[in-house]
């Protein structure tokens, strides 16, 4: 049951990983068994991370064997694993298609996070990002989710993962049809048991899928910002021309937050771009009336960008103005930028990407 990139997953075969709870009870009870069984195996593929049908031994032999025999299990192929000065992380992963992801873990005194992707490139073309500017392949499946996870925690041990946080490669809420399950498995006591408030979706303002998130499977929300005008937006996050600010901020008030929670607004400074008082006055008013973190992330840059990072003293200025307007702001500490795995830097390989923006959530 190792992992080959080579490997195509049977049409006719679920693949083990990518079956929450609900989907996994439903199997087994089409083949005649309990449904409790599906916490049991649960347990021993993402809980104990065991991958030899023969090592489940409380589960009966006959179903042992169906689930050999009817279900598909694979993981990516590790083409990469880098580890940078700072402790960052990052595995590049490959997939049966010619397709590869990026996933980091930061290590942090009271955490440890793994940043993890929800599409094969991105649609959405923002201007500052690496990935936006590979366009779209495909969005992954749950099992390609979930599988980050399981390799990290291979790599690193079950206890080094305290955070998860869908702000790899991708827009999350693009993809809800495969980002809900793993959400479930995510959280299931019986897969990998991490608390809501330890799980974090980041979108750059895909508004019906936020609505979706939030009366479905709220967890807490990170929204990329990263300009406070619609004018400036429109260019850095091509998207707000369909969802625009007034839009989307609107759609953060009316999510469901979890008690004590903020919604936690990236913004990414480039020098004379985004980073004026102008700018930081205007962000205040946008995000007045909202339970809002504002976190400023000094520009990240890789081939081909024209940008330049906003010099220290600016991004303090910027930081005062919007601290005296009583909003918790805090200044990003760069991670992992020797081995191109900070924030916007995630490339990956993306074969025949697509650059356009699809609209459609696929749930």
């Amino acid at each position: 049951m190792s992992a080959e990139a080579a490997v195509v997953i049977p049409a006719q075969k679920p693949h083990l990983l990518g079956l929450n709870q609900q989907s996994l009870a439903a199997l087994l009870t089409e083949w005649g068994e309990s449904p409790f069984r599906a916490k049991q195996v649960l347990q021993w593929i993402h809980g104990r991370q065991v991958a030899d049908f023969a090592e489940m031994s409380n589960i009966s032999k006959g179903l042992r064997a169906r689930l050999a025999e009817q279900t598909f299990y694979a993981e990516p192929e590790i083409l990469a694993d880098q580890l940078a000065a700072d402790g960052t992380r990052k595995w590049l992963l490959g997939l049966p298609d010619g397709n590869a992801i990026e996933t980091v873990f930061i290590p942090e005194e009271d955490r440890g996070t793994l940043c993890i992707s929800s599409q094969v490139g991105c649609s959405l073309a923002c201007s500052f990002c690496a990935t936006g500017a590979q366009g779209l392949s495909r969005n992954l499946e749950t099992h390609e989710i979930i599988a980050q996870i399981r390799i990290a925690r291979q790599k690193l041990g079950l206890d080094a993962i305290t955070n998860i946080v869908f702000m790899g490669m991708g827009e999350p809420l693009l993809n809800l049809r495969h980002l809900f399950p793993a959400l479930d498995l995510l959280r299931d006591d019986f897969a990998y048991g991490f608390g809501p408030k330890r799980i974090t979706v980041s979108t750059a303002g895909v508004v019906p899928g936020l609505d979706r998130l939030g009366a479905e499977s709220p967890v807490n929300l990170a929204i990329s910002l990263h300009a406070s005008r619609d004018e400036v937006r429109d260019i850095l996050v091509p998207i707000n021309r369909h969802y625009p600010l007034a839009e989307l901020l609107e759609a953060c008030r009316r999510y469901p937050l979890l008690p004590r929670r903020r919604i936690t607004f990236e913004y990414v400074m480039l020098d004379g771009v985004n980073d004026s008082d102008t700018d930081a006055r205007a962000l205040l008013r946008i995000l007045s009336g909202i339970p809002a973190m504002v976190n400023l992330i000094p520009f990240n840059p890789f081939p081909g960008s024209d940008y330049q990072r906003s010099p220290q003293k600016r991004i303090d200025a910027f930081r005062d103005i919007v601290m005296r307007g009583d909003i918790m702001t805090v200044t990003r500490r760069p991670r992992g930028d020797d081995i191109a795995a900070a924030c916007g830097q995630l490339a990956g390989q993306v074969r025949d990407g697509r650059r356009s923006i699809p609209l459609k959530v696929q749930a």
